[in-house]
């Protein structure tokens, strides 16, 4: 199972205040122990909200709205995508994970990603085909 690891914005990310030295080093052993496992896909650290934007989709309308964004319990500052054979495995790496900020409370969040199988008969052949493809185009590049 892949899953999507979110760490949740602060006040102090939103403001664009970056890691101690030492939650940079706990959080790259945390990583290294991740990768080590095999569980490891992907992460990295978000900029804050005001450096980003959101394009929101009204049926063929599109209006760009610039950050920063006012609910920062509702962002997220950064992600993993870990490769798990359950979502209690990854509850399990997460309370291993050190506090993602020097200061005060955060919050991991777990998403499943879906799997072609999620999809049923509306993924056809084609369309797996197409994912299929894709995704070799993607590795080929890194």
């Amino acid at each position: 199972m892949r899953c999507m690891v979110m760490v949740r914005a602060t006040r102090a990310s939103e403001a664009g205040e970056m890691p101690s030295q030492a939650l940079m080093e706990a959080m790259g052993a945390f990583n290294e122990e991740l990768v080590k496992a095999g569980v490891m896909l992907a992460g990295e650290g978000l900029k804050p909200s005001a450096e980003g934007a959101r394009v929101r989709f009204a049926g063929k309308t599109r209006t760009v709205i610039d950050g920063p964004f006012a609910e920062t319990k509702e962002l997220v500052a950064g992600f993993w995508l870990w490769q798990v054979r359950s979502l209690e495995e990854a509850i399990e790496w997460a309370r291993r994970c050190p506090n993602p900020f020097d200061s005060g409370e955060s919050e991991l969040e777990i998403r499943p990603l879906y799997e072609a199988e999620d999809f049923g008969a509306e993924f056809t052949p084609e369309l797996r085909e197409q994912e299929e493809r894709l995704r070799a185009e993607i590795a080929a590049r890194n």
